[in-house]
């Protein structure tokens, strides 16, 4: 899973998506082990970067998408990222409900 967690971190930097943070929740009872929350410049941005990630990530290891300019989300079952343009991330700011678990990775 580390590999998988590295790729998509890596990625996400290379096209540009800032604020990368991770948090993992394993063995905190969450419905996933690693939840990774990204900003995006813009809508298009956004859904680029879902394109690029589901491009680079192997068959069978996305289970589903949600997929909107604003805030898309990636369930890789153990895995969820979160791709947002800045005043989505303000708006819901997810790092405070994760405030609790250890952030395991920033870039």
């Amino acid at each position: 899973m580390e590999k998988i967690i590295e790729q998509i971190l890596t990625t996400l930097d290379d096209k540009k998506a800032e604020n990368i943070e991770t948090f993992d929740l394993s063995g905190k009872g969450y419905i996933v082990d690693t939840v990774v929350i990204a900003t995006s410049l813009n809508t298009k941005h956004t859904n680029a970067l879902v394109a690029i990630l589901k491009d680079e990530l192997e068959d069978g290891d996305i289970i589903r998408t949600q997929e909107d300019g604003d805030w898309s989300v990636i369930d890789m079952g153990n895995i969820i990222i979160h791709i947002m343009i800045h005043s989505q991330r303000e708006i819901y700011n997810l790092e405070d409900f994760l405030e609790n678990f250890k952030i395991v990775d920033e870039k």
